[in-house]
């Protein structure tokens, strides 16, 4: 078993260390103070021009075919940088996703070069609705037809960079009588379809330079080529492009993660205290031995949910699991690295707060922790 990155992967993690280190680290910080609306859509154009916004899409289409393993090693970095950024990567690369694996040429085609290319900044995943988060199976928005056309009514919240997107992927019931999750349609929606509706960007805890949006569709009127997949067989989509986001989801949890330990680090074997750097005392090692045995640890996990996805292997087992952890070691992470740094690190000038702050929702979007515990006892009961 061989653990070590390939030549390719190198090239894939290097170069978004350093577009991170160059470009999204010294803007995060202007980002969360709510500016750079601009800057921020600069430096996705930066990304999608450096092969990031296709990472698992073919070349056919612009995409850098790098796979599970180069997404999840680029949005490591991405996040180390600026969380903000890297949640808008990850989003727009399931949507890339979708299209190809699930849409028709005339969609890859259509689609797929704008995403990867950064003509759309991103791409909207459409799925949560106020009363349908972690059961998305009970969504109200729904879609009729109508001659060579579906319409579409209904509303979707916390959407992910829906202000910039140029494509949505959205879900709608298709069929009310169904069973429950059986009637739900996927649908390709160009951000400019009349009907189609952008609210304001909430106001978060954190992630703030990454807008989330609720998007409302008042008889929204599509053409019937912009099925997704099959009428009806949208849920079976839903589900298993979560369990791709949840790799994504990690890998930016554990590059927050990353960089508040990164600076932690450094501020230990500077800061004395007592006649002697604090890095000397027993106490202050275990709390980094800790730290690092668990970020290694998330690692490892969210390259094993990967590489299985990669070969083409069932592995929602192990994204939930990569994603319970890594969200959970960064909850520990960032709150032990603002510990290390003492008073200093309740100034916002050093980033820890916003980076803890950053990290708080890694363990609810896309799936909470207790979700993820759902899944991976019901995928290893099933298995036993």
């Amino acid at each position: 078993m061989d653990f070590e990155p390939s030549e390719e992967h190198r090239l894939i993690r290097d170069t978004a260390r350093r577009i991170a280190a160059d470009r999204l680290a010294p803007l995060a910080g202007t980002l969360d103070d709510g500016g750079g609306r601009a800057p921020f859509l600069e430096n996705l154009k930066v990304l999608a021009e450096s092969g990031f916004m296709g990472l698992n899409v073919s070349g056919h289409y612009g995409g850098s075919e790098a796979g599970s393993v180069g997404f999840a090693l680029a949005l490591e970095e991405i996040a180390r940088g600026c969380a903000s950024t890297a949640v808008t990567t990850s989003v727009t690369n399931m949507v890339a996703e979708i299209v190809e694996v699930c849409g028709t040429e005339e969609h890859r085609a259509a689609y797929l070069p704008k995403i990867c290319d950064g003509t759309y900044p991103a791409a909207g995943f459409c799925l949560t609705e106020a009363g349908a988060g972690s059961d998305p199976a009970g969504m109200r928005t729904s879609a009729r037809i109508d001659g060579n056309e579906w319409v579409l009514n209904g509303s979707k919240l916390y959407i992910t960079s829906a202000e910039y997107a140029g494509l949505f992927v959205v879900w709608a019931v298709t069929d009310p009588d169904a069973p429950k999750g059986k009637g739900i349609t996927c649908f390709l929606v160009e951000a400019d379809a009349e009907g189609l509706i952008v609210g304001p960007a909430e106001k978060k805890m954190g992630q703030t330079g990454s807008a989330t949006n609720p998007v409302t569709f008042e008889n929204c009127r599509i053409p019937a080529s912009a099925v997704l997949g099959d009428v009806n067989g949208g849920f079976r989509i839903a589900v298993g492009e979560l369990a791709g986001g949840r790799i994504g989801i990690a890998a930016t949890a554990l590059g927050i993660a990353r960089g508040a330990m990164d600076l932690a680090i450094r501020y230990v074997q500077e800061r004395e205290q007592f006649g002697r750097k604090i890095a000397d005392n027993q106490g202050i090692q275990w709390m980094i031995a800790d730290r690092e045995t668990e970020l290694e640890a998330a690692r490892l996990l969210i390259l094993r949910a990967a590489t299985l996805k990669a070969a083409g292997e069932p592995y929602a087992r192990e994204a939930s699991m990569a994603k319970l952890y890594a969200s959970e070691a960064a909850q520990r992470a960032t709150y032990t690295a603002l510990q290390l740094h003492g008073g200093a690190g309740y100034i916002r000038e050093t980033g820890l707060e916003r980076l803890a702050r950053d990290a708080r929702i890694t363990t609810i979007y896309e799936g909470t922790s207790e979700i993820q515990r759902l899944i991976i006892a019901r995928e290893t009961l099933r298995s036993a």
